[in-house]
């Protein structure tokens, strides 16, 4: 079965779900181009998850994705929310920041009982998992609903634990990928490969589908994972300069600058290593820090910086998400990205 008969779509290309920089309309216009459009449901509640879908309906009749997040939330940990909040004092302090009015909370949830019930009313063609999945008994009310179920490795014990465990098929975040890692067997970030290295392992190993993802922004890099095995690509920092992204104009003008060329990973915007464009905060502080909270504990502390340098038109503490290969993105529709990218499958 090719990977298009398994999701249902015309192209073995799947829009890479990417929480924060856009909602269901770049999906559904990937979906209508053939491709298909998925949407982040991290950052989402339940009720904001329900209006997604139901204007995801009125603008696709198409199959689609839901991606959710499986990380298993961290005891709050108040000694070390003072200190990572200490370090940042000097930069409250410049941009007029009173910690005592900064919120608390996780800003991204795991996948959870609501969030089920939504896929069994819904019913999407796909369900994606990021940091591995959901318990069984969750992922088995997914598995009824009839969804495919996906999720991401980033190493060849990741891809093993997960085919065991019954996904349809596996996707290879190769270190190069934008956004946050998906590893979730091991923290260790020298285990970690690029994509072209870490998906023919995968090929050769797996039984199920093996989908290409990070690095992979023109028809060129599909080629070359399908050459090396892919069933097909999933592409993400591609469509961050569509029209359809709901970046800020800050972070696209980034996308677009020669600051684009050097991106780094990062814990610092998170808790969790994730890649972006580097910039002040990541320069000044190193862009991995022991002292950051557990994720999603750390976005609460860095939330309101990047709101008062946003608000003066910097992105000094923005997480500028950003993969290594988006140097040579152009400002395009998110259908006319979808076709040329569909040029690599030929």
């Amino acid at each position: 079965m090719s990977l298009q008969e398994l999701l249902g779509s015309e192209l073995p290309l799947i829009q890479a779900p990417m929480a924060g920089s856009q909602d269901h309309r770049l999906a559904a216009a990937v979906c209508e181009a053939g491709g298909l459009g998925s949407i982040p449901c991290a950052m989402l509640t339940p009720i904001a998850l329900r209006q997604a879908l139901q204007a995801m309906r009125e603008l696709t009749e198409r199959p689609f994705n839901l991606n959710f997040f499986s990380h298993v939330p961290p005891e709050p940990d108040a000694a070390r929310e003072a200190t990572w909040r200490q370090a940042l004092a000097p930069y409250y302090a410049e941009l007029g920041v009173d910690q005592a009015s900064i919120a608390s909370g996780p800003g991204r949830l795991p996948f959870n009982a609501e969030a089920a019930e939504l896929v069994e009313e819904f019913r999407p063609a796909v369900v994606s998992f990021h940091f591995g999945l959901p318990d069984e008994t969750l992922l088995q009310r997914v598995r009824r609903s009839g969804a495919k179920i996906l999720s991401s490795a980033t190493t060849l014990a990741e891809a093993l634990w997960l085919e065991e465990r019954g996904v349809d098929a596996v996707i290879a975040q190769g270190l190069e990928a934008g956004g946050h890692r998906g590893h979730f067997l091991d923290d260790d970030l020298s285990r970690q490969l690029g994509t072209f290295a870490l998906l023919p392992q995968l090929v050769d190993a797996l039984d199920v589908p093996v989908i290409a993802a990070g690095g992979i922004s023109d028809a060129r890099g599909v080629a070359a994972a399908m050459a090396l095995g892919a069933a097909g690509v999933q592409v993400g920092s591609a469509y961050l300069l569509c029209p359809e992204a709901t970046i800020s104009a800050i972070h696209r003008a980034a996308l677009q600058s020669p600051a684009a060329q050097h991106t780094a990973l990062t814990n610092l915007f998170s808790g969790r290593p994730a890649r972006g464009i580097v910039n002040r905060l990541m320069r000044e502080m190193g862009p991995l820090s022991t002292q950051v909270p557990a994720f999603p504990l750390a976005t609460a502390a860095i939330a309101p910086l990047r709101a008062a340098a946003e608000a003066q038109g910097s992105g000094d503490f923005s997480p500028l998400w950003a993969g290594q290969h988006v140097t040579s993105c152009r400002p395009m529709p998110a259908a006319e990205l979808t076709r040329e990218l569909a040029r690599g499958f030929a």
